[in-house]
């Protein structure tokens, strides 16, 4: 796409964005909007679902997946360890303890693309840091993780080690997605204790 088409397609949808959303404390955009496509441009600012996955699988503290869908369509079903902050509740200054560090990354999605996209491209343009998107969304998230199965009758070691994270991470979508939403939190906690004593770890 032209750098004009998306300059526009940007500030079009941040102005709609900033006319309808409530703002920080400071109300106005730090980077230039140039700044922020650029910053969109940046391929260090997307991550892969299977990237996703291996930090869901890993546990990892680094990182913290928030969803931009509804709250309904959250309850029906998300990533494991997602947080819901709904797009247009994105700017609320509740969030910015969130938003607005440098201890985490933040990995938005959402169904498809656009919503993460324009989460990121607010975040940055009120100079937030550590903010990313998971490329493709919960779209993505279900062709490429939910969907994989393995066809042939060999497989390399770096096929495998693929299969194995992302059947992994469809089990843990799956497990907790089905559980009513009082019994997930106690599900993570007694999983996490029983891995960690496999491991023959303490807590």
């Amino acid at each position: 796409m032209d750098f004009r088409i998306k300059l526009s397609v940007l500030l079009v949808g941040i102005g709609v964005l900033l006319a309808f959303l409530p703002a920080p404390k400071n109300n106005v955009l730090q980077l230039s909007p140039q700044e922020m496509l650029e910053q969109m441009q940046n391929n260090e600012n997307y991550l892969t679902v299977d990237q996703v996955a291996r930090f869901v699988n890993n546990e990892d503290s680094t990182i913290q997946l928030i969803d931009v869908r509804s709250p309904e369509e959250f309850k029906i079903c998300n990533i494991p360890g997602s947080i819901n902050i709904p797009m247009e509740d994105i700017l609320n200054r509740d969030w910015q303890g969130y938003l607005n560090q440098n201890k985490v990354k933040n990995i938005f999605y959402s169904n498809g693309d656009r919503d993460a996209n324009y989460a990121q491209a607010l975040t940055t343009g009120f100079d937030y840091k550590n903010n990313f998107v998971m490329t493709g969304g919960l779209n993505e998230w279900y062709k490429t993780i939910m969907l994989t199965e393995f066809k042939g009758e060999s497989i390399t070691p770096r096929e495998n080690a693929l299969f194995e994270n992302r059947f992994k991470a469809r089990k843990t979508f799956t497990q907790i997605n089905s559980l009513p939403d009082s019994l997930k939190f106690q599900f993570l906690e007694a999983r996490r204790l029983e891995e960690t004593q496999l491991d023959g770890g303490c807590e």
